[in-house]
């Protein structure tokens, strides 16, 4: 398995935006692309980090050409609640041993 951590500073009052662009975008990034999905977490203040999971570094490299239109609604809209976002890590997974847990 594969991962890009991502870090995101959301401007004030942006949250809820945001987030449903983040899991809109999440969803046609699994539906079309073929990842494993991505966790949200917040930290202190406007500071969010989520992680994407893939299946492979090759599949991950390869993503991009299949996601439909609307995508670029979802990801302006990340770009405009943001203040910066960065990729802090692309990474293989060496152990896992995280307990499946329902949705939240």
């Amino acid at each position: 398995m594969y991962i890009v951590l991502y870090s995101f500073e959301v401007k004030q009052d942006q949250e809820a935006e945001f987030i449903t662009a983040w899991t809109n975008l999440t969803n046609l990034i699994y539906e079309y692309e073929g990842s494993l999905g991505s966790k949200l977490h917040k930290g202190e203040g406007q500071s969010f980090i989520a992680y994407a999971q893939w299946p492979s570094q090759e599949k991950f490299e390869q993503a991009g050409d299949n996601l439909p239109e609307e995508a670029n609604k979802y990801r302006d809209t990340m770009r405009a609640s943001c203040e910066k976002i960065e990729v802090l890590q692309k990474m293989e997974v060496v152990k896992d041993v995280l307990k499946q847990t329902p949705n939240v």
